[in-house]
């Protein structure tokens, strides 16, 4: 019989509503710069988006207490729909991508901005900035199999709003995101897509309390914690 030199990682999950049965989270892929708006206010020009990874420790369900990450000084948030596949593929046309969707959820692309701007002034790979313990927030799934065309987006910081847009505003639509990230990646069933954030980006600190949400789709909340280490 195969054994392991040690117990394997315990698999992330996301809960999903209306139910006591669990989404198995495998990859987590992310599109950046999907908002025209939001591309804009980082100085850049509208061009089409691109992809990224966030490792699986990333991944914080349902919220809660997110503990202020080391090396970093200028956490910022980034609300944004999140797409669960509940099955896989590769080369996928737009048909086929949509046959994908399992479900929808409320995430934050949290982002250590200082630590990105770093590596992008230096021409390096910005993980850092992207990748760290909690980075990835998300809440329940909700099952649902349509590409959502019409959704207010919205994200507030004690009770003031920060982000406020709809996701008919993404330059790619939820199946040409799948598509297009299939000819890159083989995809699987339990990979989840942040899909890109509206403008309106900025700054969390210890003590704040962090609401995001999708019309028809959920609410995220996140008590943000100091650490001492930063």
């Amino acid at each position: 019989m195969t054994t392991f030199v040690f117990e394997p990682t315990a698999l992330n999950a996301l809960s999903i509503l209306g139910t006591k049965r669990l989404f198995p989270v495998n990859q987590i892929y992310c599109v950046g710069r999907n908002y025209a708006d939001h591309a804009k206010e980082m100085g850049h020009e509208i061009e089409a988006p691109f992809f990224f990874m966030k490792p699986a420790y990333s991944l914080m369900p349902e919220g809660g207490s997110f503990t202020y990450p080391p090396l970093s000084e200028d956490v910022q948030h980034e609300v944004e729909l999140v797409v669960a596949l509940g099955a896989g593929g590769s080369n996928l046309s737009l048909t086929e991508a949509k046959t994908l969707i399992y479900g929808y959820g409320v995430g934050i692309d949290l982002t250590r901005r200082d630590l990105q701007s770093e590596a992008k002034a230096k021409s390096r790979p910005w993980d850092a900035g992207k990748s760290f313990l909690h980075a990835a927030p998300c809440s329940k799934i909700l099952p649902r199999n349509d590409d959502i065309e019409f959704a207010e987006i919205k994200l507030t910081i004690n009770g003031e709003v920060k982000q406020l847009g709809n996701v008919n505003q993404m330059i790619w639509r939820v199946p040409q995101i799948i598509s297009q990230l299939s000819t890159f990646f083989p995809l699987y069933p339990g990979d989840i897509i942040f899909t890109g954030t509206p403008s309106g980006v900025g700054k969390i600190n210890p003590g704040d309390d962090v609401v995001a949400s999708i019309e028809g789709i959920g609410e995220l909340k996140l008590k943000v914690i100091g650490n001492n280490q930063c």
